[in-house]
Formats: C-alpha cells, sequence, structure tokens
C-alpha cells in the first residue's frame, strides 16, 4: 500500500498542477500523510532548476500549514483523531511519559523533528496535545522546515541530478548527526 501511494505521489511531481499538489502533499504530510513532500519537491526541482526557491517555499508553506492542523488534532482532536495516528506510527506508548517533559523542551523538539528523519506528525500532534505555546511551536517549524527545503532545493539547485541519490539516502541523516552534534555540543559547554 505504501509503495502505491508512493508511486501515486512521485506521478503528480509531472502534472500540470505540480505545485499545488506539492502543497497539499507537505500540507498533510505534516499531520497525517506518511510520504515525505520531498517525492515530489525532488523531480520538480530537476525539471526545473531555476524554480527550486519558489518549489521549496511552496513545500514550506504546506508544510507549516499542515503543522498547524497537526497541533489542532493534538489540541482539539487527540483521543479521535490523533491517538490513533500516534497508534499507527508506534509512538503512542511513549506519548503518556514524553508529553510530561515535552513543554520544557519542545520547541528543540520541533527543530528536531522537522529537519531530521523523526515524523514530524507526531511533534505536531504532540505540541497541540502538550499545549506547546503556539508562537513557539509556529518559529521553531518556520525554521526546521525552512531548513530542510532550502538545503535541499540548494543542493539540487547548484549540483543537479548526480547529488539525487545522496539527499534521498543520506541527508536526513546527516540532519540527525548535525542535532546530535549541536546537542552534544551544548551539553559539552554546559557540563564539561
Amino acid at each position: 500500500m505504501i509503495r502505491r501511494l508512493y508511486d501515486w505521489t512521485l506521478s503528480l511531481a509531472d502534472s500540470r498542477n505540480a505545485l499545488w499538489a506539492l502543497f497539499i502533499v507537505a500540507f498533510v504530510e505534516s499531520s497525517v500523510f506518511p510520504i515525505p513532500p520531498d517525492v515530489l519537491m525532488i523531480p520538480m526541482i530537476l525539471a526545473r532548476p531555476s524554480r527550486a526557491w519558489l518549489i521549496a517555499g511552496v513545500a514550506l508553506a504546506g508544510s507549516v500549514l499542515g503543522g498547524l492542523l497537526g497541533y489542532y488534532i493534538g489540541w482539539g482532536l487527540f483521543e479521535s483523531v490523533g491517538r490513533p495516528v500516534l497508534e499507527f506510527y508506534g509512538k503512542d506508548a511513549y506519548f503518556d511519559d514524553f508529553s510530561q517533559r515535552y513543554n520544557d523542551y519542545g520547541a528543540w523538539a520541533v527543530l528536531i523533528a522537522g529537519i531530521t528523519p523523526f515524523p514530524y506528525k507526531v511533534i505536531t500532534i504532540l505540541s497541540g496535545s502538550t499545549g506547546l505555546n503556539l508562537g513557539v511551536f509556529m518559529v521553531a517549524s518556520v525554521i526546521a522546515r525552512g531548513l530542510r527545503f532550502f538545503i535541499v532545493a540548494a543542493l539540487l539547485w547548484k549540483f543537479g541530478a548526480p547529488i539525487r541519490t545522496f539527499i534521498e539516502r543520506y541527508l536526513g541523516w546527516l540532519f540527525a548527526a548535525f542535532v546530535v552534534l549541536l546537542i552534544g555540543g551544548f551539553y559539552a559547554v554546559r557540563y564539561l
């Protein structure tokens, strides 16, 4: 099922309404959809590198607005909608323990989930269900998703098709390694 959904999403990149499709995929990916907008972004940018920044901007706008839907699901629909989404991604068992400490580090959680392979939708729902300050949530979302989409766009714009495999296989993990190093650096400065 996921493979068919992936193939269908990829086929949208060739449609004349590709920007709208990208916006919609980025929007729903931030709250419930399992396929990341990169699946559309990458072929769209490779086909029209001159539009790389526009494409990244559309993905950013869709993702941040979709993040608001995820926040609302967590805030207003957690038991009926949010908990089933978390169960689908296998994150429901961790929710109760995690949510108690979440708001202390919520901005960092949004930043980390926004740029790493961790499902961003889990964090959007969690942010709403724990009542993370909406302003903090929005600023962290714009920064994280902006970094993610504009770095991908910049790499594709600069290097073209040869960088595609690298982005698809390793960029998420490089973002994760960067976050680990960043947090490790803060920890070292504070405690060493």
